[in-house]
């Protein structure tokens, strides 16, 4: 998980004729993750710097790429095929370590550019075929919003990329951090195929209901402290039954439930990077690792 001190740079490269969807979902994502103070700053690159969009929007870019460190991202929206020059633009920011982001058709681009050689790949439904033209050596696979396959990640359509960009923004600081982001937008993250998004506060978070989010976003600033029901509901200004009512409701558990939830991920990602049993159950607020473990279940 990164921290807050340096600076993601987050670079669209923008073909001619690309889908203004495929643009606006993944820029609103990062453009509301640097509203909570998150270190994005976002660059809109080009071959020239007039284009205009599948829908007849002009837009303007700059044909000038900023300076790029491998914890950077290139998104590439659908659209016409790049240039040579932003094919080799793009190739050789993942040579040097860095991520590429391919919404929707987009994975086109990555193809043309060689970077799906080898690796798994996902694109809309009805440019499977186109996919397999750019990149041959690549697994197209359906069913699924977004394939991340090392430092090549690609989305199943428009929408798609709006879960890719959420699912990366959570890989980078964590699902709670996500989940905020997916309230402001009001878009909450779908399960990629078989899996559930990414992250217990994501996992819940696909409801509207706003006591229930408010009562979510103080258990998880909160989760590791002893928290009692009574407490939360005068907090909130909502008796304990209407608390409850409304969060069951909403997400199918009780506030106790979820932050035990909460606990045992936390412990376990403890537990992952080395910690022990009982450091870990400390950690989250429990008494020690038998606590933990009937958690765990």
């Amino acid at each position: 998980m990164r921290t807050r001190s340096t600076v993601t740079e987050v670079v669209f490269l923008l073909p001619q004729a690309l889908s203004l969807f495929d643009l606006a979902g993944p820029v609103g994502v990062y453009r509301a993750a640097m509203a909570h103070g998150l270190p994005y700053r976002l660059s809109f690159v080009a071959d020239a710097p007039d284009l205009v969009t599948e829908e007849g929007l002009g837009l303007r870019a700059e044909p000038t790429w900023p300076a790029l460190s491998p914890a950077d991202l290139v998104f590439v929206p659908g659209g016409l095929r790049l240039t040579p020059e932003s094919l080799a633009a793009l190739r050789g920011h993942h040579e040097k370590g860095g991520t590429v982001v391919a919404v929707s058709t987009g994975a086109e681009a990555l193809g043309h550019a060689g970077l799906l050689d080898g690796r798994r790949s996902t694109t809309h439904h009805d440019s499977g075929r186109a996919l397999a033209k750019a990149a041959p050596a690549t697994t197209v696979v359906e069913d699924v919003l977004h394939v991340v396959d090392g430092r090549v990640a690609t989305s199943a359509g428009s929408a798609a990329g709006v879960d890719l960009a959420l699912h990366l923004l959570a890989t980078a600081y964590g699902p709670a951090a996500a989940a905020r982001v997916a309230r402001d937008l009001v878009f909450y993250p779908r399960g990629n195929g078989d899996e559930p998004p990414v992250g217990v506060p994501l996992r819940y978070r696909g409801h509207v209901d706003d006591l229930a989010h408010r009562l979510q976003d103080l258990v998880e600033a909160r989760f590791t402290e002893r928290l009692r029901l009574v407490d939360m509901a005068r907090e909130l200004g909502f008796s304990e039954r209407t608390l409850t009512r409304h969060f069951r409701r909403a997400t199918g558990l009780t506030p106790l439930r979820y932050q035990q939830l909460l606990r045992v991920e936390r412990a376990e990602q403890l537990i992952d990077r080395g910690a022990t049993v009982d450091a870990a159950a400390r950690a989250v607020g429990l008494t020690d690792a038998r606590a933990l473990r009937a958690l765990r279940g």
